[in-house]
């Protein structure tokens, strides 16, 4: 089962760029707008068309105005679905001072460590009932 879910994780290659709007109101939660475009094809024109995101930031490590680079990960609470990538540009306080933003790799074996224990207490509970 662990196998499947590193390859689908590692597979992911999409990354949107955007700038965090709100930071430090929701726990390890960020709020990111990314640029748009939509075409009216009534009056022939682009018009901006925004969107933001919930995304998780496992360290708390971004502040508002940052441009950041997000990706979809796995979802995490119910309206959090992507993941912060990495820092593009800090917006005030440099990056040194702030905890690190993890990798990929590291994200991925926290959540099979998770996934391990959970199985794990799954299968004691289970056991238990019989014995």
């Amino acid at each position: 089962m662990s196998a499947q879910f590193v390859k689908a994780a590692k597979r992911v290659t999409h990354e949107l760029q955007g700038i965090v709007v709100s930071s430090g109101l929701m726990d390890k939660t960020v709020k990111v707008r990314v640029g748009g475009q939509k075409w009216n094809k009534v009056v022939n024109k682009t018009f901006s068309n925004p969107k933001n995101y919930l995304v998780h930031d496992p360290k708390s490590s971004l502040r508002t105005g940052d441009i950041v680079a997000i990706a979809p990960g796995w979802r995490t609470s119910r309206h959090k679905r992507h993941v912060v990538k990495h820092i593009i540009a800090p917006y005030a306080e440099p990056i040194d001072k702030r905890p690190a933003v993890p990798t990929a790799e590291e994200r991925i074996a926290e959540q099979v460590e998770k996934r391990a224990a959970k199985e794990q207490r799954r299968s004691a509970r289970s056991a238990a009932p019989e014995a």
